[in-house]
Protein backbone atom coordinates (compact mmCIF):
# COMPACT_ATOMS: atom_id res chain seq x y z
CA UNK A 1 0.00 0.00 0.00
CA UNK A 2 1.08 3.91 -0.55
CA UNK A 3 2.55 5.31 2.30
CA UNK A 4 -0.72 8.16 2.27
CA UNK A 5 -1.59 10.09 5.55
CA UNK A 6 -1.78 8.14 8.50
CA UNK A 7 -5.85 8.04 9.68
CA UNK A 8 -5.69 6.61 12.64
CA UNK A 9 -2.47 8.51 14.01
CA UNK A 10 -2.60 9.52 17.37
CA UNK A 11 -5.62 11.86 17.06
CA UNK A 12 -7.07 14.44 19.47
CA UNK A 13 -10.55 13.82 18.65
CA UNK A 14 -9.96 9.88 19.00
CA UNK A 15 -8.50 10.71 22.29
CA UNK A 16 -10.91 13.12 23.42
CA UNK A 17 -13.27 10.51 22.97
CA UNK A 18 -11.59 8.05 24.47
CA UNK A 19 -10.89 10.14 27.75
CA UNK A 20 -14.71 10.38 28.29
CA UNK A 21 -15.29 7.18 27.88
CA UNK A 22 -12.45 6.06 30.46
CA UNK A 23 -12.31 9.03 32.38
CA UNK A 24 -16.15 8.51 33.47
CA UNK A 25 -15.19 4.89 34.75
CA UNK A 26 -11.75 5.76 36.40
CA UNK A 27 -12.22 8.97 37.52
CA UNK A 28 -14.95 8.11 40.26
CA UNK A 29 -12.66 5.47 41.45
CA UNK A 30 -9.78 7.72 41.78
CA UNK A 31 -11.84 10.20 43.54
CA UNK A 32 -12.30 7.47 46.20
CA UNK A 33 -9.22 6.51 46.56
CA UNK A 34 -8.47 10.07 47.32
CA UNK A 35 -11.02 10.50 50.10
CA UNK A 36 -9.78 7.32 51.59
CA UNK A 37 -6.57 8.84 51.99
CA UNK A 38 -7.83 11.77 53.17
CA UNK A 39 -10.27 10.84 55.61
CA UNK A 40 -7.35 8.14 57.38
CA UNK A 41 -10.03 5.42 56.09
CA UNK A 42 -7.06 3.03 55.02
CA UNK A 43 -8.91 -0.48 55.99
CA UNK A 44 -10.90 0.44 52.94
CA UNK A 45 -8.29 -0.27 50.35
CA UNK A 46 -10.01 -3.85 49.72
CA UNK A 47 -13.25 -1.91 48.96
CA UNK A 48 -11.43 0.42 46.30
CA UNK A 49 -9.98 -2.12 44.28
CA UNK A 50 -12.81 -4.04 43.79
CA UNK A 51 -14.28 -0.63 42.30
CA UNK A 52 -11.14 -0.20 39.98
CA UNK A 53 -11.29 -3.60 39.00
CA UNK A 54 -15.22 -3.38 38.39
CA UNK A 55 -14.72 0.02 36.22
CA UNK A 56 -12.15 -1.44 34.36
CA UNK A 57 -13.77 -4.65 33.56
CA UNK A 58 -16.65 -2.75 31.74
CA UNK A 59 -13.86 -1.28 29.33
CA UNK A 60 -12.01 -2.35 26.41
CA UNK A 61 -8.27 -2.22 24.64
CA UNK A 62 -5.06 -0.78 25.98
CA UNK A 63 -6.49 0.32 29.87
CA UNK A 64 -6.92 -3.56 30.37
CA UNK A 65 -3.74 -4.65 29.12
CA UNK A 66 -1.79 -2.18 31.25
CA UNK A 67 -3.85 -2.85 34.36
CA UNK A 68 -2.70 -6.37 33.92
CA UNK A 69 0.70 -5.76 33.67
CA UNK A 70 0.25 -3.54 36.75
CA UNK A 71 -1.24 -6.54 38.47
CA UNK A 72 1.67 -8.56 37.53
CA UNK A 73 4.80 -6.08 38.74
CA UNK A 74 5.61 -6.73 41.95
CA UNK A 75 5.36 -3.91 44.31
CA UNK A 76 3.80 -1.72 41.43
CA UNK A 77 0.38 -2.00 43.58
CA UNK A 78 -0.36 -2.76 47.07
CA UNK A 79 -1.71 -5.92 46.99
CA UNK A 80 -5.32 -5.99 47.35
CA UNK A 81 -5.52 -3.83 43.97
CA UNK A 82 -2.98 -6.40 42.76
CA UNK A 83 -5.29 -9.09 43.59
CA UNK A 84 -8.14 -7.34 42.08
CA UNK A 85 -6.79 -6.63 38.92
CA UNK A 86 -5.31 -10.05 38.42
CA UNK A 87 -8.59 -11.72 38.10
CA UNK A 88 -9.39 -8.89 34.60
CA UNK A 89 -10.28 -10.95 31.51
CA UNK A 90 -7.97 -10.30 28.63
CA UNK A 91 -10.68 -11.69 26.51
CA UNK A 92 -12.27 -8.68 24.28
CA UNK A 93 -15.09 -8.86 22.26
CA UNK A 94 -14.23 -9.61 18.92
CA UNK A 95 -14.93 -7.09 16.08
CA UNK A 96 -16.93 -7.85 13.13
CA UNK A 97 -16.93 -8.99 9.64
CA UNK A 98 -17.40 -5.28 8.65
CA UNK A 99 -14.55 -4.33 10.15
CA UNK A 100 -12.00 -6.86 9.03
CA UNK A 101 -12.64 -6.17 5.71
CA UNK A 102 -11.79 -2.48 5.98
CA UNK A 103 -9.10 -3.49 8.05
CA UNK A 104 -7.63 -5.93 5.18
CA UNK A 105 -8.46 -3.49 2.56
CA UNK A 106 -6.48 -0.78 4.12
CA UNK A 107 -3.65 -2.93 4.72
CA UNK A 108 -2.87 -4.62 1.79
CA UNK A 109 -5.75 -2.74 -0.89
CA UNK A 110 -9.03 -4.10 -2.86
CA UNK A 111 -7.61 -7.49 -3.93
CA UNK A 112 -6.88 -8.69 -0.58
CA UNK A 113 -8.47 -11.62 -0.50
CA UNK A 114 -6.81 -12.48 -3.91
CA UNK A 115 -3.74 -13.62 -1.94
CA UNK A 116 -5.07 -15.61 -0.02
CA UNK A 117 -6.39 -19.38 -0.33
CA UNK A 118 -8.93 -18.73 2.48
CA UNK A 119 -9.66 -16.46 4.91
CA UNK A 120 -11.87 -17.59 8.25
CA UNK A 121 -14.54 -15.01 8.97
CA UNK A 122 -14.22 -15.22 12.58
CA UNK A 123 -11.41 -15.04 14.78
CA UNK A 124 -9.52 -17.49 16.28
CA UNK A 125 -8.66 -15.03 18.87
CA UNK A 126 -9.50 -11.65 20.21
CA UNK A 127 -7.41 -9.26 22.56
CA UNK A 128 -6.85 -6.14 23.94
CA UNK A 129 -5.62 -4.55 21.16
CA UNK A 130 -5.82 -6.97 18.56
CA UNK A 131 -7.72 -10.01 16.90
CA UNK A 132 -6.01 -13.01 15.22
CA UNK A 133 -7.64 -14.56 12.21
CA UNK A 134 -6.67 -18.31 10.65
CA UNK A 135 -5.63 -18.03 6.98
CA UNK A 136 -4.44 -20.09 3.98
CA UNK A 137 -1.54 -18.88 1.95
CA UNK A 138 -1.68 -19.41 -1.67
CA UNK A 139 1.30 -22.39 -1.14
CA UNK A 140 -1.04 -24.11 1.34
CA UNK A 141 1.11 -22.62 4.25
CA UNK A 142 -1.67 -22.24 7.32
CA UNK A 143 -1.56 -18.60 9.07
CA UNK A 144 -2.35 -16.73 11.79
CA UNK A 145 -3.29 -13.32 10.58
CA UNK A 146 -3.23 -10.40 13.80
CA UNK A 147 -5.32 -7.33 12.74
CA UNK A 148 -4.91 -4.14 15.03
CA UNK A 149 -8.15 -2.68 16.30
CA UNK A 150 -9.13 0.94 15.05
CA UNK A 151 -7.66 3.82 16.86
CA UNK A 152 -5.66 1.99 18.81
CA UNK A 153 -2.87 4.66 18.79
CA UNK A 154 -4.94 7.45 20.23
CA UNK A 155 -6.96 4.90 23.08
CA UNK A 156 -3.22 4.19 23.96
CA UNK A 157 -2.25 7.89 24.54
CA UNK A 158 -5.84 8.11 26.49
CA UNK A 159 -5.58 5.11 28.61
CA UNK A 160 -1.94 5.96 29.77
CA UNK A 161 -2.57 9.31 30.64
CA UNK A 162 -5.65 7.57 32.85
CA UNK A 163 -4.13 5.26 34.63
CA UNK A 164 -1.34 7.97 35.39
CA UNK A 165 -3.37 9.78 37.03
CA UNK A 166 -5.03 6.98 39.20
CA UNK A 167 -1.10 5.38 40.07
CA UNK A 168 -0.17 8.98 40.98
CA UNK A 169 -2.05 8.95 43.81
CA UNK A 170 -1.24 5.60 44.99
CA UNK A 171 2.80 6.92 44.82
CA UNK A 172 1.24 9.83 47.31
CA UNK A 173 -0.82 7.37 49.63
CA UNK A 174 2.50 5.03 49.62
CA UNK A 175 5.49 6.45 49.34
CA UNK A 176 7.68 3.19 49.89
CA UNK A 177 8.33 2.58 46.13
CA UNK A 178 8.44 5.07 43.70
CA UNK A 179 6.47 3.80 40.42
CA UNK A 180 7.38 6.56 38.19
CA UNK A 181 10.02 4.47 36.35
CA UNK A 182 7.02 1.26 35.77
CA UNK A 183 4.97 3.33 34.48
CA UNK A 184 6.99 4.70 32.10
CA UNK A 185 8.65 1.37 30.97
CA UNK A 186 4.87 0.52 30.67
CA UNK A 187 3.76 3.05 28.45
CA UNK A 188 7.15 2.47 26.11
CA UNK A 189 6.11 -1.33 25.56
CA UNK A 190 2.46 -1.01 25.18
CA UNK A 191 3.55 1.89 22.76
CA UNK A 192 5.81 -0.98 20.99
CA UNK A 193 3.00 -3.17 20.99
CA UNK A 194 1.60 -1.33 18.34
CA UNK A 195 4.02 -1.29 15.68
CA UNK A 196 3.16 -4.62 13.87
CA UNK A 197 6.75 -4.49 11.94
CA UNK A 198 8.34 -4.35 15.24
CA UNK A 199 6.74 -7.25 16.48
CA UNK A 200 7.13 -9.06 13.12
CA UNK A 201 10.92 -8.15 13.16
CA UNK A 202 11.00 -9.44 16.90
CA UNK A 203 9.40 -12.33 15.81
CA UNK A 204 12.74 -12.74 13.23
CA UNK A 205 15.12 -12.15 16.19
CA UNK A 206 13.34 -14.95 18.26
CA UNK A 207 14.08 -17.31 15.07
CA UNK A 208 17.47 -16.24 15.25
CA UNK A 209 18.17 -17.01 18.83
CA UNK A 210 16.24 -20.33 19.18
CA UNK A 211 17.45 -21.54 16.65
CA UNK A 212 19.50 -24.03 18.30
CA UNK A 213 16.58 -25.26 20.24
CA UNK A 214 14.08 -27.39 18.64
CA UNK A 215 11.89 -28.14 21.69
CA UNK A 216 11.38 -23.92 20.87
CA UNK A 217 9.13 -23.28 17.73
CA UNK A 218 9.04 -19.77 15.94
CA UNK A 219 6.66 -19.09 13.50
CA UNK A 220 7.89 -17.62 10.25
CA UNK A 221 6.61 -13.98 9.32
CA UNK A 222 5.77 -13.10 5.92
CA UNK A 223 6.28 -9.70 4.84
CA UNK A 224 4.40 -9.67 1.78
CA UNK A 225 1.42 -9.94 3.70
CA UNK A 226 2.36 -7.90 7.23
CA UNK A 227 2.11 -4.35 7.65
CA UNK A 228 1.83 -1.88 10.60
CA UNK A 229 -1.33 -2.97 11.59
CA UNK A 230 -1.54 -6.25 10.27
CA UNK A 231 1.26 -9.24 11.19
CA UNK A 232 0.81 -12.52 9.66
CA UNK A 233 3.08 -15.84 10.77
CA UNK A 234 2.42 -18.88 10.57
CA UNK A 235 -0.25 -20.18 12.32
CA UNK A 236 1.39 -23.45 14.93
CA UNK A 237 -0.82 -26.12 15.92
CA UNK A 238 -0.47 -26.64 19.41
CA UNK A 239 -3.01 -27.57 22.96
CA UNK A 240 -2.72 -24.67 25.71
CA UNK A 241 0.12 -25.73 28.48
CA UNK A 242 -2.91 -25.90 30.73
CA UNK A 243 -3.69 -29.08 29.33
CA UNK A 244 -0.61 -30.94 30.50
CA UNK A 245 -0.55 -30.04 33.99
CA UNK A 246 -1.52 -33.80 35.03
CA UNK A 247 0.86 -35.59 32.03
CA UNK A 248 3.83 -37.38 33.49
CA UNK A 249 6.64 -35.76 35.06
CA UNK A 250 8.91 -36.67 32.81
CA UNK A 251 6.33 -34.73 30.01
CA UNK A 252 6.19 -31.78 32.50
CA UNK A 253 9.63 -31.16 32.69
CA UNK A 254 10.18 -31.94 29.02
CA UNK A 255 7.81 -28.60 29.03
CA UNK A 256 9.37 -26.97 31.59
CA UNK A 257 12.98 -26.92 30.11
CA UNK A 258 11.96 -25.70 26.98
CA UNK A 259 10.09 -22.70 28.95
CA UNK A 260 13.76 -22.58 30.69
CA UNK A 261 15.43 -22.40 27.38
CA UNK A 262 12.89 -19.37 25.37
CA UNK A 263 13.55 -17.12 28.66
CA UNK A 264 17.14 -17.86 29.69
CA UNK A 265 19.04 -18.21 26.15
CA UNK A 266 17.78 -15.23 24.51
CA UNK A 267 18.76 -13.29 27.79
CA UNK A 268 21.83 -14.50 28.49
CA UNK A 269 22.95 -14.87 25.31
CA UNK A 270 21.70 -11.73 23.41
CA UNK A 271 20.52 -9.37 26.16
CA UNK A 272 16.68 -10.08 25.24
CA UNK A 273 13.48 -11.29 27.20
CA UNK A 274 9.99 -12.25 26.36
CA UNK A 275 8.61 -9.53 29.15
CA UNK A 276 5.27 -11.66 28.81
CA UNK A 277 5.45 -15.10 29.79
CA UNK A 278 1.64 -15.31 30.08
CA UNK A 279 -0.21 -19.42 29.61
CA UNK A 280 -1.86 -17.63 26.46
CA UNK A 281 1.49 -16.85 24.94
CA UNK A 282 2.50 -20.21 24.50
CA UNK A 283 1.32 -24.15 22.96
CA UNK A 284 2.45 -26.94 23.41
CA UNK A 285 3.09 -28.80 20.05
CA UNK A 286 3.40 -32.91 19.76
CA UNK A 287 4.98 -35.33 18.06
CA UNK A 288 3.76 -38.80 18.08
CA UNK A 289 1.57 -38.28 20.60
CA UNK A 290 3.82 -36.64 23.35
CA UNK A 291 4.03 -33.22 24.42
CA UNK A 292 7.73 -32.11 22.93
CA UNK A 293 8.16 -28.32 22.99
CA UNK A 294 6.39 -24.96 22.75
CA UNK A 295 5.07 -22.83 20.39
CA UNK A 296 5.94 -19.43 21.05
CA UNK A 297 3.36 -17.05 19.63
CA UNK A 298 3.12 -13.01 20.46
CA UNK A 299 6.59 -10.80 20.04
CA UNK A 300 4.79 -7.51 20.63
CA UNK A 301 6.31 -7.36 24.58
CA UNK A 302 10.00 -7.51 24.09
CA UNK A 303 12.78 -6.59 26.43
CA UNK A 304 15.90 -5.65 24.76
CA UNK A 305 18.82 -4.73 27.59
CA UNK A 306 22.10 -2.89 27.25
CA UNK A 307 24.96 -6.08 27.47
CA UNK A 308 26.00 -4.60 30.78
CA UNK A 309 22.80 -5.15 32.67
CA UNK A 310 23.06 -8.92 32.18
CA UNK A 311 26.47 -8.96 33.19
CA UNK A 312 24.41 -7.19 36.74
CA UNK A 313 22.11 -10.53 36.37
CA UNK A 314 25.28 -12.66 36.16
CA UNK A 315 27.17 -11.07 39.30
CA UNK A 316 24.39 -10.78 41.36
CA UNK A 317 23.98 -14.39 41.15
CA UNK A 318 27.57 -14.88 41.39
CA UNK A 319 27.78 -12.73 44.68
CA UNK A 320 25.31 -14.30 45.91
CA UNK A 321 26.73 -17.45 45.44
CA UNK A 322 30.07 -16.34 46.57
CA UNK A 323 28.74 -14.55 49.68
CA UNK A 324 30.48 -11.33 47.84
CA UNK A 325 28.74 -7.95 48.95
CA UNK A 326 30.59 -5.61 47.06
CA UNK A 327 29.23 -7.73 43.85
CA UNK A 328 26.06 -7.67 44.93
CA UNK A 329 25.85 -4.43 45.08
CA UNK A 330 27.89 -3.85 42.50
CA UNK A 331 24.62 -5.54 40.45
CA UNK A 332 22.26 -3.66 41.99
CA UNK A 333 23.77 -0.47 40.82
CA UNK A 334 24.48 -1.70 37.98
CA UNK A 335 20.78 -2.09 36.97
CA UNK A 336 20.54 1.61 38.10
CA UNK A 337 19.40 1.36 42.10
CA UNK A 338 20.91 4.47 43.22
CA UNK A 339 22.05 5.58 46.89
CA UNK A 340 21.58 1.83 48.37
CA UNK A 341 22.56 2.24 52.37
CA UNK A 342 22.85 -1.14 54.43
CA UNK A 343 19.32 -0.94 55.38
CA UNK A 344 18.33 -0.59 51.50
CA UNK A 345 20.86 -3.43 50.37
CA UNK A 346 18.88 -5.57 53.32
CA UNK A 347 15.95 -5.34 51.78
CA UNK A 348 16.93 -5.95 48.06
CA UNK A 349 18.70 -9.31 49.09
CA UNK A 350 15.21 -10.54 50.43
CA UNK A 351 14.07 -10.00 47.06
CA UNK A 352 16.77 -11.56 45.44
CA UNK A 353 18.03 -14.44 47.42
CA UNK A 354 14.34 -15.47 46.55
CA UNK A 355 14.40 -14.94 42.96
CA UNK A 356 17.96 -16.88 42.73
CA UNK A 357 17.11 -19.30 45.39
CA UNK A 358 16.32 -22.15 42.64
CA UNK A 359 19.20 -21.13 40.65
CA UNK A 360 21.65 -21.05 43.50
CA UNK A 361 20.07 -24.70 45.11
CA UNK A 362 21.98 -27.53 43.07
CA UNK A 363 19.15 -29.96 43.49
CA UNK A 364 16.20 -31.50 41.51
CA UNK A 365 13.47 -29.40 42.93
CA UNK A 366 10.04 -27.77 42.12
CA UNK A 367 10.40 -24.00 41.45
CA UNK A 368 8.70 -23.15 45.07
CA UNK A 369 7.18 -26.27 47.45
CA UNK A 370 3.57 -25.33 47.93
CA UNK A 371 3.31 -22.04 46.62
CA UNK A 372 -0.32 -21.78 44.22
CA UNK A 373 1.17 -20.36 40.88
CA UNK A 374 -0.82 -17.13 41.36
CA UNK A 375 0.62 -16.33 44.57
CA UNK A 376 3.95 -16.80 43.38
CA UNK A 377 6.13 -14.07 44.85
CA UNK A 378 3.95 -12.22 46.45
CA UNK A 379 4.52 -13.02 49.65
CA UNK A 380 8.33 -11.78 49.04
CA UNK A 381 7.04 -8.65 47.92
CA UNK A 382 5.21 -7.91 50.50
CA UNK A 383 7.69 -8.20 53.13
CA UNK A 384 9.75 -6.07 50.77
CA UNK A 385 7.63 -3.92 50.57
CA UNK A 386 6.49 -3.57 54.04
CA UNK A 387 10.70 -2.85 54.91
CA UNK A 388 11.01 -0.29 52.40
CA UNK A 389 7.93 1.50 54.38
CA UNK A 390 10.73 1.83 57.38
CA UNK A 391 13.84 2.09 55.20
CA UNK A 392 13.11 3.59 51.89
CA UNK A 393 11.96 4.98 49.73
CA UNK A 394 13.31 3.41 47.00
CA UNK A 395 13.08 4.01 43.10
CA UNK A 396 12.66 1.01 40.94
CA UNK A 397 15.64 1.33 37.51
CA UNK A 398 12.86 0.89 34.45
CA UNK A 399 15.00 -1.77 33.07
CA UNK A 400 14.52 -3.37 35.63
CA UNK A 401 10.51 -4.18 35.92
CA UNK A 402 9.94 -6.20 32.84
CA UNK A 403 13.21 -8.72 33.69
CA UNK A 404 11.46 -9.06 37.60
CA UNK A 405 7.72 -9.13 36.24
CA UNK A 406 9.11 -12.09 33.16
CA UNK A 407 11.02 -14.09 36.22
CA UNK A 408 8.29 -13.99 38.39
CA UNK A 409 5.44 -15.04 35.35
CA UNK A 410 7.92 -17.94 34.29
CA UNK A 411 7.86 -19.07 38.09
CA UNK A 412 4.28 -19.21 38.11
CA UNK A 413 4.86 -21.53 34.75
CA UNK A 414 6.58 -23.95 36.19
CA UNK A 415 4.72 -24.01 39.50
CA UNK A 416 1.41 -24.97 37.00
CA UNK A 417 3.45 -28.05 34.95
CA UNK A 418 4.92 -28.77 38.41
CA UNK A 419 8.24 -29.33 37.33
CA UNK A 420 11.03 -31.07 39.57
CA UNK A 421 14.73 -29.71 37.40
CA UNK A 422 17.86 -28.85 38.50
CA UNK A 423 17.25 -24.94 37.81
CA UNK A 424 20.63 -24.55 39.01
CA UNK A 425 22.24 -26.87 36.35
CA UNK A 426 20.23 -25.30 33.72
CA UNK A 427 21.43 -21.52 34.78
CA UNK A 428 24.93 -22.76 35.03
CA UNK A 429 24.71 -24.50 31.18
CA UNK A 430 23.31 -21.13 30.05
CA UNK A 431 26.12 -18.76 31.70
CA UNK A 432 28.97 -21.03 30.94
CA UNK A 433 30.93 -19.24 28.70
CA UNK A 434 29.35 -15.37 29.68
CA UNK A 435 31.19 -12.31 28.79
CA UNK A 436 29.60 -8.64 28.41
CA UNK A 437 31.90 -8.58 25.20
CA UNK A 438 30.21 -11.84 23.95
CA UNK A 439 26.64 -10.71 24.83
CA UNK A 440 27.51 -7.27 23.11
CA UNK A 441 28.55 -9.06 19.76
CA UNK A 442 25.79 -11.54 19.18
CA UNK A 443 23.13 -8.60 20.03
CA UNK A 444 24.48 -6.51 17.45
CA UNK A 445 24.63 -8.84 15.02
CA UNK A 446 21.25 -10.31 15.81
CA UNK A 447 19.62 -6.98 15.79
CA UNK A 448 21.13 -6.19 12.60
CA UNK A 449 19.67 -9.33 11.18
CA UNK A 450 15.75 -8.40 11.68
CA UNK A 451 16.33 -5.00 10.92
CA UNK A 452 16.49 -3.62 14.34
CA UNK A 453 19.48 -1.97 14.83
Amino acid sequence: MTDGPDREANRLSARAARYARVGTQVGGVAARIAGTRFLGLEGRRGGNAAALASALGGLKGPIMKVAQLMATIPDALPPEYAAELATLQSQAPPMGWAFVKRRMMAELGPDWMARFASFDKEPAAAASLGQVHRARALDGTELACKLQYPDMQSAVEADLRQLEFVFAIHRRMDPAIDTSEIAQEIGERVREELDYRREAAHAALYAHMLADEPAVRVPRTHPDLSTGRLLTLDWLEGRRMLDFTEAPLESRNRLARAMFAAWWVPFSRFGVIHGDPHLGNYTVFEEAGEPSGINLLDYGCIRIFPPRFVGGVVDLYRGLQAGDEARVVHAYETWGFRGLKRELIDVLNIWARFIYGPLLDDRVRTIADGVAPGEYGRREAFTVHRALKEKGPVRVPREFVFMDRAAIGLGGVFLHLKAELNFHALFEQAIADFSIEGVTARQGAALAGAGLA
